[in-house]
C-alpha cells in the first residue's frame, strides 16, 4: 500500500510539473496554446528534488506563434536533455533540440500570397509554383533560402513566363520566424512534400516567461 501511494504520489507530481512547463514553453516560445510535455524518467520526485530533469519531450501542432499569430506552424517537436529549474519563471537547458513544420498553405498565407497560386515542393532548397490566375498558367520557380538568424527567403528565379506582377509578393518575400529560446538557432532548413522544414539546436539555452 506504502509504495502504490508513492507511486500515485510520484505520477501527480509528475503530471502537475508537466503543466507548469508546458506553461513555460508556451511563453517562451509564444505559441498561441500549451503543448504536450513529457518528463522522462522514474521516479520523477527525485529530479524533482534536485530540480533537474534529465529529458523533457514536447509535442505540439496546429499552432500559431508570434506576435499577432503571424505563422502557422502544423507540427512542432522538442527534446529538452539537461533542464535546470531556477526559481519560479526560468530554466537552463544544457542541450536543446526542435523541429518545426510549416506547410505550404501557411507560407502563402504568411507571405500574402495572391489567390491563384499553389505552392508544392521541388526539390530541398526550391518550391514550384504553379499559377492559374489572370488568364496565366504556367509553373514558376522559387529559391528558399536562410537569411538571417530568425529569417527565411523565398525568391523566385525562373518565372515560367509570368509576369512578375501576376505573382505579386512571391517575387521576393521574408518569412519571418517566432523567437526562439536564448541560445537557440536555426540549424536547418528544407523544402519536403509536406512544406518548409525548420530544425533548431542550441546549447546551455535560457528558458523564460
Amino acid at each position: 500500500m506504502i509504495v502504490l501511494l508513492l507511486v500515485g504520489a510520484d505520477r501527480a507530481a509528475n503530471a502537475y510539473a508537466e503543466d507548469q512547463m508546458a506553461s513555460q514553453i508556451q511563453s517562451s516560445l509564444a505559441l498561441s496554446g500549451k503543448p504536450d510535455v513529457t518528463i522522462q524518467g522514474f521516479p520523477f520526485l527525485t529530479q524533482l528534488a534536485a530540480r533537474t530533469f534529465n529529458t523533457v519531450d514536447v509535442n505540439a501542432s496546429n499552432e500559431t506563434a508570434g506576435p499577432g499569430g503571424q505563422l502557422e506552424i502544423a507540427s512542432l517537436t522538442a527534446t529538452l536533455h539537461g533542464m535546470h529549474i531556477h526559481g519560479t519563471n526560468s530554466a537552463t537547458v544544457d542541450q536543446f533540440t526542435a523541429s518545426a513544420l510549416v506547410t505550404f498553405t501557411a507560407l502563402a498565407n504568411a507571405g500574402g500570397i495572391p489567390q491563384g497560386i499553389t505552392l508544392s515542393a521541388d526539390g530541398p532548397n526550391q518550391i514550384k509554383a504553379t499559377v492559374d490566375i489572370l488568364g496565366f498558367s504556367s509553373d514558376a520557380t522559387a529559391q528558399v533560402t536562410q537569411v538571417g538568424d530568425d529569417k527565411i527567403n523565398i525568391k523566385i528565379t525562373d518565372f515560367g513566363g509570368v509576369p512578375a506582377d501576376v505573382l505579386g509578393n512571391l517575387v521576393n518575400f521574408d518569412v519571418s520566424i517566432p523567437k526562439l529560446p536564448a541560445g537557440v538557432t536555426i540549424k536547418n532548413i528544407s523544402i519536403t512534400q509536406q512544406g518548409l522544414r525548420i530544425t533548431a539546436a542550441g546549447t546551455n539555452t535560457t528558458l523564460s516567461q
